[in-house]
């Protein structure tokens, strides 16, 4: 794709230079169903590239957004015991921190199944979510948190501060990639908070993506990828100044960050993007061998569970995550070496994985058909998979690691 021809989601630069190409790939949320079998999946572009001029790494395609995240969306954040804990900690800190209480109001973008919003309920804390997958916000809806099915736009953000529903805290947690208009959402966000209100929002790292070559994050819901220099650059464009961040390990490198109306960053802000000008994770040069890599990873691995399919050796998947879908795609792995992918997910259960089609089961099947080894797709939850899975490895079962570099547990 001639990336000259495309702008920056942020700046609107042209000039964007390639770093990774993964060629032409399924949605890697549309799980196909039985009657699926039978017909043609869509395919789109996914490139990803960097912009000179405001440093965003990005991909170059957009899906709409209505095709990504309505009906049958699979993604119900409530299965993951690690999600759940560390959304728990992170609403009970902002109550703490912000003295959130019944004459307050905390709003949620991508609220999903109201997995974090329900401690705000549970502490009487008035709350709002909202999420246009209508799966996901039946279930919170029944479970007690008030919801708006509906994409998160400025023009609905001027209508919920028409009728005085302005927000103490916006919590928007890994949704800032998936905006398809990225300048409109801010703006949003903007409008929607109180003067002296708090914007908190978690972003995958994309110095953590670089350095552990965790290409297979990289989807078409996943429009950008973000390093404290390239969210800074967006965020005092809209008047929104980021004031507070933090690292952290979940979904394998993210950051959180605190951005309100006011600015007055405090030496965390500073001190780390002075760390990423000094590692020159502002420039394409960082940023340039990343392909290479991402090659050399998919050689590896794609000969290491060939070599021990052909040895006789059963092998299956566990985590049918968006990136289990990238992975297999590029990689090339479909049925001739993964027997069946497994997910605690009932949503997801009975489906089939885009493109290559491989079935999807309940975690029980590991233990009834013991293979010999499974490789673990959703790796940034591979400790609290290994732990559940504590009988099939008692048995003599192996865990298959594919990222940075490939390792059998």
């Amino acid at each position: 794709m001639d990336t000259d021809e495309k702008t920056c989601r942020s700046c609107g630069s042209r000039g964007l230079k390639s770093v990774l190409d993964l060629g032409h790939t399924p949605l890697a949320d549309a799980l196909l169903t039985r009657d699926d079998l039978n017909s043609v999946e869509p395919v789109y572009p996914l490139e990803a590239a960097f912009c000179p001029a405001c440093s965003l790494m990005q991909i170059l395609e957009t899906v709409p957004p209505d095709v990504l995240f309505c009906r049958d969306y699979p993604y119900y954040s409530s299965f993951s015991d690690a999600l759940l804990k560390h959304s728990r900690e992170n609403a009970l800190a902002l109550i703490e921190s912000r003295g959130l209480g019944p004459e307050s109001l905390v709003v949620e973008i991508a609220s999903n199944d109201g997995y974090l919003l329900k401690n705000f309920v549970k502490n009487g804390v008035p709350c709002l979510g909202i999420d246009p997958a209508e799966g996901p916000a039946r279930v919170a809806e029944d479970s007690g948190v008030p919801t708006l099915t509906a994409f998160f736009t400025k023009e609905l953000a001027e209508e919920l501060r028409g009728l005085g529903r302005a927000a103490d805290a916006v919590i928007a947690n890994n949704v800032l990639a998936h905006a398809a208009d990225t300048n409109g959402f801010l703006d949003g966000v903007r409008t929607l908070l109180k003067e002296d209100g708090v914007a908190v929002m978690e972003v995958p790292y994309v110095k953590d993506l670089i350095d552990n070559c965790e290409f297979d994050t990289i989807y078409h819901e996943h429009l950008c990828y973000f390093s404290l220099t390239s969210l800074n650059n967006l965020f005092r464009r809209h008047s929104l100044y980021i004031n507070d961040v933090k690292r952290l390990g979940i979904h394998g490198g993210s950051l959180r960050i605190y951005a309100g109306r006011k600015d007055g960053a405090n030496a965390s802000v500073r001190d780390m993007l002075a760390e990423e000008t000094d590692k020159g994770v502002d420039s394409f040069a960082y940023y340039d061998d990343f392909g290479l890599k991402v090659r050399n990873i998919k050689t590896g691995l794609r000969n290491m569970l060939t070599g021990l399919k052909e040895s006789g050796k059963r092998i299956a998947a566990y985590g049918a995550a968006a990136k289990g879908s990238t992975l297999l795609n590029y990689i090339g792995l479909g049925r001739e070496t993964i027997d069946f992918v497994a997910d605690r997910n009932i949503h997801k259960q009975g489906r089939f994985m885009p493109g290559k089609r491989i079935p999807i089961c309940g975690p029980e099947r590991i233990t009834e058909l013991m293979p010999d080894f499974v490789l673990i797709l959703a790796w940034n939850f591979a400790e609290e998979i290994i732990r559940q899975q504590d009988e099939y490895r008692r048995r003599g079962g192996r865990f298959i690691l594919p990222l940075p570099v490939w390792k059998i547990e």
